[in-house]
């Protein structure tokens, strides 16, 4: 049985998820407020400076766990760290489920990083715009994402995006969840090959060798503290070459290599999709 993380964010659209058969996913890990979307979590994970009184009052009753930069900080530290990865949540849960989980395919909902200025930013209302602020480590986030789907194709894994709001930041291949749903372990590895066979490899080996020449690692993760350390040209050059790593990536999981019970094809619904860059 493939083994499939669902990570959910507090955008709008993660709501969608509170009715998902449960049999689809090996773990759901949820993302601060997240919990409140559906009460089967596994895993909920936060930042440090996390209100103690949004925290559930008890937890799941799945023998729930959460995941605190005591876990989480180790991890994405294997993965380069938090200046090359990127200082935000989406991200941070992403390498922490890649290490921690180790699954055949990490799917994201709710995790868009896009705020609209007159509707709900989040699934509760309004909320921070947290991937948005001043910080060298998230200026390029669709860089970030491709970083992600690369480093973890490396290790195995495939990250998707199960988002259908017309715009996101999280620029990962989209999928279904009928898609998600009539997964098999051989047809994840057909997929994840394609998808391997098209990263640009050259693009990527540079981008990890500036990253190793530049050095720009903080043990404790709290890289805020050493910001006058780092150069935001470099850091934009590194991001260049994620980008170009990822260029011949499609924007969807092909229809093509997912089939429904009896052989047809489960088309995905239309959805504006931004190519990678």
């Amino acid at each position: 049985m493939p083994k499939i993380s669902l990570i959910i964010g507090s955008a709008p659209d993660a709501v969608r998820a509170r009715d998902w058969d449960r049999s689809a996913f090996t773990d759901i890990v949820a993302i601060n407020n997240a919990w409140a979307v559906r009460p089967d979590w596994d895993y909920l994970i936060h930042p440090d400076d996390f209100p103690e009184g949004r925290l559930p009052d008890s937890p799941s009753p799945r023998f729930a766990s959460i995941i605190t930069s005591a876990e989480f900080v180790p991890a994405q530290n294997l993965f380069g760290g938090f200046v090359y990865a990127g200082g935000t949540m989406a991200f941070t849960a992403g390498y922490w489920a890649l290490k921690a989980l180790k699954p055949d395919i990490i799917a994201f909902l709710g995790c868009d990083m896009v705020y609209p200025a007159n509707a709900p930013t989040h699934f509760y209302g309004v909320g921070t715009a947290d991937p948005l602020r001043n910080d060298v480590t998230l200026r390029d986030l669709k860089a970030k994402s491709a970083r992600l789907f690369a480093q973890a194709l490396r290790h195995g894994t495939l990250c998707l995006n199960l988002s259908e709001l017309p715009v996101t930041r999280l620029a990962l291949p989209r999928v279904t969840l009928p898609l998600i749903e009539r997964l098999t372990s051989a047809r994840i590895k057909a997929i994840r090959a394609k998808f391997r066979s098209a990263i640009d490899d050259t693009s990527m080996e540079n981008a990890i060798r500036l990253e190793s020449e530049l050095g720009y690692f903080v043990q404790n993760g709290r890289y805020w503290e050493s910001i006058s350390d780092f150069d935001g040209v470099s850091l934009s050059k590194i991001d260049g070459h994620w980008r170009s790593s990822v260029r011949n990536i499609p924007n969807s999981a092909f229809p093509s290599d997912f089939c429904g019970a009896r052989g047809s094809k489960v088309v995905s619904p239309p959805v504006e999709i931004e190519r990678f860059p």
